[in-house]
């Protein structure tokens, strides 16, 4: 399974990448924002300076909802760097956009999906990637994690080359499920992959270890 870190952060990409686990970064207007980072141009500087520290895809979101516009704002983020994937939202014109992206060799990531159904069209239509939001559902009283067990079954029913990448994620067993679950990538906080680290007992042994060495 690959790991993606999802923020805008640089330090915390970097100390991902630093950690030696990380595959590629998912980002978003949100996270954009949150970072304080607007405009287009520092937008797109993000973008290339997160291509030249990671060595896998970085997933750019177009910001229009409209056929036209998603193409004009993804041909352009795609010439920024060959690690580029698109970002398309799971609307009508976002399932026309991935396939004339598909049809022009640039890769996707189909993002808000949160059915089986919208997983079936992205794949059709010859998405990259597709991102099942399982926080999102969680938050509404649905199990997020049985959505990619669907997703991944129904790939593999027809040998759909889409990838799964579990987004939306909240912590740690939200990692290991969708392991379990058969999910191809999960992109996720940073704090949620340092907590895989952790375990009481890791911690009691090493001091054990270290106490009986110093004797």
């Amino acid at each position: 399974m690959k790991f993606f870190i999802d923020t805008a952060n640089l330090s915390q990409i970097k100390e991902a990448q630093d950690l030696g686990v990380l595959d590629g970064v998912t980002t978003n207007p949100s996270l954009m924002a949150k970072e304080g980072i607007r405009g287009q141009a520092n937008i797109e500087k993000l973008y290339t300076d997160i291509c030249n520290i990671v060595e896998g895809d970085v997933s750019a979101e177009v910001i229009s909802t409209d056929l036209a516009g998603m193409i004009k704002e993804g041909e352009k983020l795609a010439a920024l760097h060959p690690r580029i994937v698109v970002k398309v939202p799971m609307i009508k014109d976002g399932v026309k956009a991935i396939r004339y992206f598909t049809n022009k060799g640039i890769r996707t990531n189909c993002t808000l999906v949160f059915s089986p159904g919208q997983a079936i069209l992205a794949a059709k239509a010859g998405a990259a990637y597709v991102s099942p939001f399982i926080g999102r559902l969680d938050d509404n009283s649905v199990d997020g994690i049985e959505l990619i067990k669907q997703i991944v079954h129904i790939y593999k029913n027809y040998n759909f080359r889409t990838q799964v990448l579990a987004a939306s994620i909240r912590h740690s067993v939200h990692i290991v499920r969708c392991a379990e679950a058969g999910a191809d990538v999960v992109t996720c906080p940073l704090s949620a992959i340092m907590d895989l680290l952790k375990h009481p007992l890791t911690d009691i042994g090493l001091a054990k270890f270290l106490a009986d060495h110093n004797k």
